[in-house]
């Protein structure tokens, strides 16, 4: 014969139930934020490269990612995060970061050219939003490997350009446009971020805020 089944007992109004304590969470990791002054003829990517330099030879940081891109033939700084928020802000072109670059060109720049520069010039895919330029002095740079070449009859000169887009090439590309052809082309600046104090291939870690 079946025992009749006896109810739970009933736990009084308030009282709560007793849980057992799972395993303590782990703190949530840090973002991370990394300032990398890019050599020349290296690709801004960790894998890949058919044999060229890539990022994971010079950076032995898991989990960080580059918040744009600096071309092959481009030098300079590079910003690679953890943070995927922060990542956007700096990469999308919506939030117009500001973006210093000394480029070395071929011609001696005029005022004309300055300032068709300042007022946004025509390219294949439209036209550019209005960009600080202005002629500069030859800056204290370490010597490219392998050095710029040059045509002996035609004179260079530098600029510095600042842009709040990310087109692919957009600032060889602007320089063209005018006249101007980019011979060398260093990123020294994004946002309240600088290349000062990093040599070619050299990185170091700043807080993770903008």
């Amino acid at each position: 014969m079946a025992r009749p089944v006896r109810p739970a007992p009933r736990r009084p109004a308030g009282q709560a139930s007793a849980r057992r304590p799972g395993p303590p969470k782990a703190p949530p990791v840090a973002p991370r934020l990394i300032l990398f002054n890019k050599p020349f003829d290296v690709l801004t990517q960790f894998s890949g490269g058919d044999g060229r330099a890539t990022l994971k030879d010079f950076i032995p940081v898991p989990g960080v990612y580059p918040a744009g891109r600096l071309d092959r033939d481009s030098e300079g700084l590079l910003l690679l995060t953890s943070d995927g928020r922060l990542q956007a802000r700096i990469a999308d072109p919506r939030h117009k970061l500001a973006k210093t670059y000394w480029v070395q060109v071929e011609g001696e720049p005029d005022e004309a050219q300055l300032q068709r520069l300042r007022e946004g010039v025509t390219l294949n895919d439209g036209p550019t939003l209005p960009a600080e330029a202005r002629r500069l002095p030859e800056p204290e740079l370490w010597p490219r490997d392998p050095p710029v070449r040059f045509r002996k009859s035609v004179p260079t000169a530098w600029l510095e350009l600042t842009i709040r887009e990310g087109r692919n090439r957009q600032v060889r590309r602007m320089t063209a446009a005018v006249g101007l052809p980019t011979l060398r082309l260093v990123r020294v600046r994004i946002g309240p971020w600088s290349l000062e104090g990093l040599a070619p291939g050299e990185w170091k870690e700043v807080p993770a805020r903008l």
